[in-house]
């Protein structure tokens, strides 16, 4: 009883916290311990000093704008999101609780912040760098020069993923890659579109960083070496799960650095005022033993500049 209280006393006084993510608990949950990690770092210990309340879509992004309305009405001090439709559905559902965004693409383009320099109104946050998504197809066609065509799946629904599609296809020119683009909307998506990547039969694969993909990164992976595909993933751990290449800052490390974002909100500061982060260091980790498995020979030219490679 006196442990309850002592419990109970604790968690009266805590910071509570929203967290809404587009993907399913078990999918999603390595981004959620990230920022987890990050606010521990800070000293905000669950159970002692905050609360986090979670909602997930389970891959149905029409959910998105009921869980937030939720978070908003509990109410919530600050609400975290995962990507682009998260986040544009916590901004639907509040001008006033402020909002902090992870593995956010473009976000001054798709009309969620005003500047990266002065996001404005109640949001800010880690973004994607754009130039990254072209250097992934370039480094694909370093590691396979004959490499002519390629497949990549996209969220039509993101508009952040859309616009990532569009600045992948400005690098096929000077490249000379023609770029075969397969919408996923969720999982009832599946059969179609391995059906069609199957039946076209590319020389490669890559996908946009949009975290209800991400998400089903293992299913991803096992259909890319299933069909013999090499592969350029936009987070390390698609690579950790058998994919070929990865290039790109961290995803888990922009959800740590979200957790900056939360530290110094609770201790009043304005989202508007704060600009939006993007990552200074970017990593290209190699699998070999998939390369191997996929007879495929890394150029010796990559190789040196990879950050880590997986034997």
């Amino acid at each position: 009883m006196a442990s309850r209280l002592a419990d109970a006393q604790k968690t009266k006084g805590a910071h509570r916290i929203g967290w809404l993510s587009p993907a399913s608990a078990v999918d999603g949950l390595p981004n959620l311990e990230a920022l987890r990690a990050g606010l521990r770092g800070l000293g905000y210990v669950e159970g002692r000093n905050l609360s986090i309340e979670a909602r997930w879509a389970d891959g149905r992004i029409e959910r998105l704008p009921r869980l937030a309305t939720e978070l908003v009405r509990l109410p919530v001090e600050i609400l975290c999101t995962a990507g682009s439709q998260a986040t544009g559905a916590a901004k639907q559902a509040t001008s006033a609780i402020p909002i902090v965004f992870a593995t956010v693409a473009f976000p001054d383009q798709t009309g969620l912040v005003a500047s990266y320099a002065r996001p404005g109104g109640n949001i800010t946050g880690v973004a994607f760098m754009g130039p990254e998504y072209g250097k992934r197809l370039e480094l694909l066609k370093e590691a396979q020069p004959r490499l002519s065509r390629v497949a990549l799946i996209y969220n039509p629904d993101n508009s952040g993923s859309v616009l990532a599609l569009k600045e992948t296809q400005r690098w096929t020119t000077a490249l000379h890659i023609s770029l075969e683009p397969h919408g996923f909307r969720g999982p009832q998506d599946f059969e179609r579109v391995f059906g069609a990547i199957a039946g076209k039969r590319p020389d490669a694969l890559m996908t946009t960083a949009d975290p209800l993909i991400a998400s089903y990164r293992a299913r991803i992976v096992d259909f890319a070496a299933k069909h013999r595909l090499p592969s350029m993933y936009p987070s390390m751990e698609f690579v950790d799960a058998g994919g070929l290449m990865f290039y790109g800052g961290s995803i888990p490390e922009m959800y740590r650095r979200a957790a900056m974002y939360v530290d110094r909100i609770l201790k009043g500061a304005r989202p508007a005022d704060l600009a939006i982060e993007q990552p200074t260091k970017f990593d290209m980790v190699i699998n070999m033993k998939t390369a191997k498995a996929l007879g495929i020979k890394i150029p010796q030219s990559i190789l040196v500049r990879a950050d880590r490679v997986i034997e």
